[in-house]
């Protein structure tokens, strides 16, 4: 019981230095990372992603990626930053994703659901929120502060089986609710992020919108990480006003992103699946 008592303590104490508050909204966050620890587990994981994908060589994919990315960027307005922007071939995997430290990377998948510029800025904003959010950091966060509670309950000598089931619990009830939360603030975010950059925020609407289709019977909302479409279009509606007032409309026509079959070439066919091959070895290994 001592021993209990004493953890209790280091976790009330870790608690009282670990609040600190989100960029851009404000929001208390629990965060017992450094910014850069974050960025170097960040820029980790990213190096890890790119060793076991095929990379898309094609000018026009990458060119738009990339100026699209670097408009994000500069509206994002944190030098401290390496931006890189690549294009991942794999056109079954409709993401995006952005690590703290600014590394971005896009699969080819996701170019007919965004269509034109405008259609991957949304995506590209809401990536970047996610990283500027430092939303991977306050996951970590929120893992390791679970798993010390377990370990407290344990300490205190309760029955083993309900420590499984009030994990379990916990991530129904704790992590799964507030990953939605973080997802609805990048979605918020990164309205202002792309209308900086020049995009027209009211576009998101219909990009979810197609998004929604290509995943249609996808878990209920109470057991996804994401809000559900019907949630997520009426947040959208509530925050475009307030994205709209830093718009300002460019004197530019929007690009069309380069389709699948345009990007497709029996090189790239052959490394993905040289690709899979060695990822199915390596499963069995």
């Amino acid at each position: 019981m001592v021993k209990a008592h004493s953890l209790i303590l280091v976790l009330f104490l870790l608690l009282l230095v670990a609040c600190t508050t989100a960029p851009y909204t404000g929001r208390s966050q629990l965060m017992f990372l450094s910014e850069g620890q974050e960025v170097g587990l960040g820029e980790e994981a990213y190096r890890h992603t790119l060793r076991d994908s095929v990379l898309t060589n094609h000018p026009e994919a990458l060119r738009i990626v990339r100026k699209i990315g670097e408009r994000i960027a500069r509206a994002a307005n944190k030098p401290d930053y390496k931006w890189e922007f690549r294009v991942i071939d794999d056109p079954e995997m409709a993401n995006a994703f952005a690590v703290p430290g600014g590394k971005v990377a896009v699969y080819t998948g996701i170019f007919p659901i965004a269509r034109d510029e405008t259609g991957l800025a949304v995506v590209l904003g809401h990536e970047v929120a996610h990283a500027l959010l430092r939303h991977a950091g306050e996951r970590i966060s929120q893992s390791q502060l679970l798993g010390a509670g377990l370990a407290i309950a344990g300490a205190s000598g309760i029955n083993p089986q309900l420590l499984q089931v009030f994990g379990m619990g916990a991530s129904v009830g704790l992590i799964l609710p507030f990953s939605r939360s973080q997802e609805s603030e990048a979605d918020e975010v990164g309205l202002t992020l792309m209308a900086k950059a020049g995009y027209d925020p009211r576009v998101s609407l219909d990009l979810w919108e197609r998004m929604e289709r290509k995943e249609r019977g996808a878990p209920p909302e109470f057991i996804s990480t994401h809000p559900s479409h019907e949630t997520r279009t009426q947040q959208l509606k509530s925050w475009i006003p307030e994205a709209l007032k830093f718009y300002q409309p460019a004197d530019r026509t929007l690009e069309i992103l380069p389709s699948l079959q345009a990007m497709e070439s029996p090189t790239a066919r052959a490394e993905r699946e040289l690709l899979k091959r060695i990822q199915a070895v390596n499963k069995q290994a």
